[in-house]
């Protein structure tokens, strides 16, 4: 029994070691022009990327949830790009398609946690159309949050995957539509640190 429990603490150290690891291994500057043609590559397992899905999602869905997920998405890939001004362009759409958010077919209670989250989310995408890099990337943090919280409520039409680095503020979570970890806190100085930590169907 002793044995056991030391073996696993010791694969516990491993993993925790492996995946910091990974995450400074990632630490190597890409260029733009390397890292477009990452996002935009066909993986061998059939899985499309990330970006091509994301920005392929229903434009004629205004006023449902689906149509801030869309948003969200194009805005982490600009973060994942490390595009500034991108950014800032789609922190203001985000605060458009947040306020149009149509919460009547859901119960009084949902309407009420979901109206909470919107002004939350408003008011970090209204910080993100505003501010550098640096600090989109701060209020990208807690907008995840937001947006999470919501796609609880409202469910999803697509599958997503809830992806975490534990470098960045102590760690932090974000969504995406592929498995293939881009992070957009670290854009491309650690590009792929993170991993998947739970799918959302």
């Amino acid at each position: 029994m002793k044995n056991l429990k030391v073996t696993t603490a010791i694969l516990a150290i491993a993993l925790i070691g492996f995946t910091a690891m990974s995450c400074k291994d990632g630490k190597k500057e890409v260029s733009n022009d390397e890292m477009h043609s990452e996002m935009n590559h066909d993986n061998s397992d059939g899985h499309h990327d990330g970006e091509e899905k994301e920005m392929a999602m229903s434009d004629d869905q205004n006023g449902s949830s689906e149509n801030i997920l869309k948003d969200y998405f194009n805005l982490k890939n600009a973060l994942v790009a490390d595009d500034e001004s991108k950014g800032k362009e789609l922190g203001a759409i985000l605060v458009k398609s947040l306020g149009n958010l149509d919460v009547s077919k859901y119960t009084d209670d949902q309407k009420s946690e979901l109206n909470d989250i919107i002004v939350d989310a408003t008011e970090h995408a209204e910080h993100i159309s505003e501010s550098p890099m640096e600090h989109q990337r701060e209020h990208f943090k807690i907008l995840s949050k937001d947006v999470t919280d919501m796609v609880a409520i409202t469910g999803t039409e697509n599958t997503l995957y809830e992806q975490f680095c534990p470098m960045y503020d102590k760690g932090s979570a974000w969504l995406s539509m592929s498995k293939d970890v881009k992070n957009p806190y670290y854009g491309s100085k650690m590009l792929t640190c993170g991993k998947v930590q739970k799918e959302i169907n």
